[in-house]
């Protein structure tokens, strides 16, 4: 089998729903018209990429890359990965690898000095996963702040 990696399009956009109910089961379903509504505007930005490893029939998993510019750094823009998924059925495979690797060539090639992620998860293979790529843990405090409610 083989795996590419290609930008998300409108019509992905049922198969996106449900891969992203695997990566957060607790979040509520959203209206379908609100989530065409945001995938479009995602589709739309040029900071924003929507990268989707696929094989000849079916998405297999997905992230999300931001590259957002900057006035540190001599200018250089960063880049942030998020919503990082592989379908139940193909994990282990090396698809979160590919696409992955996708992101942060992307990444580079746009100039950006680094590249970061957080992670939900404490599991020790998603760690190990994220590590054997090259992300370190031990370089940056990460913080975050959710609006209650």
């Amino acid at each position: 089998m083989t795996i590419t990696v290609r930008s998300a399009q409108q019509t992905d956009l049922d198969t996106l729903l449900a891969l992203y109910r695997q990566l957060n089961p607790a979040d509520p379903i959203p209206d379908r018209d609100a989530a065409a509504a945001t995938l479009e505007s995602l589709l739309a930005s040029p900071m924003t990429q929507v990268l989707l490893a696929v094989d000849a029939t079916q998405i297999l998993g997905g992230c999300t890359l931001v590259i957002v510019p900057n006035l540190t750094r001599r200018l250089a823009s960063y880049a942030v990965i998020e919503n990082v998924v592989t379908d139940q059925k193909s994990r282990r495979r090396g698809v979160g690898k590919i696409v992955m690797s996708y992101a942060i060539e992307e990444a580079w090639k746009a100039g950006c000095y680094k590249v970061m992620l957080m992670t939900g998860t404490q599991r020790e293979g998603t760690i190990a996963f994220y590590e054997s790529i090259g992300f370190r843990s031990d370089s940056k405090t990460a913080m975050e702040l959710r609006r209650s409610g």
